[in-house]
């Protein structure tokens, strides 16, 4: 009965012990799921601050600035055009 009462009582702290683990994780997971919250709270905030280059600028601009990356494809292709002629 000895050996009995003794395994009885280290199984009784062995099962003490993985309750006060698992009541700790549960705590963490607590704890990390808030702090998660916060951060895609704080991600949504910097998104809907967040805008994009054409959004930003008018219709207008945007086709001057169409039209100006338009003239200088145009020149490089010119260039490498003469280039080509002379080799």
């Amino acid at each position: 009965m000895n050996q009995f009462a003794q395994q009885s009582d280290q199984f009784r702290r062995l099962l003490s012990e993985v309750s006060e683990e698992v009541a700790s994780l549960k705590a963490e997971i607590r704890e990390l799921k808030r702090e998660n919250s916060g951060l895609k709270t704080k991600l949504e905030e910097e998104r809907d601050k967040q805008t994009d280059i054409f959004s930003a600028i008018s219709e207008s601009e945007r086709l001057a600035i169409r039209q100006q990356i338009k003239g200088m494809i145009s020149k490089i292709d010119n260039h490498l055009g003469d280039s080509h002629e002379i080799d």
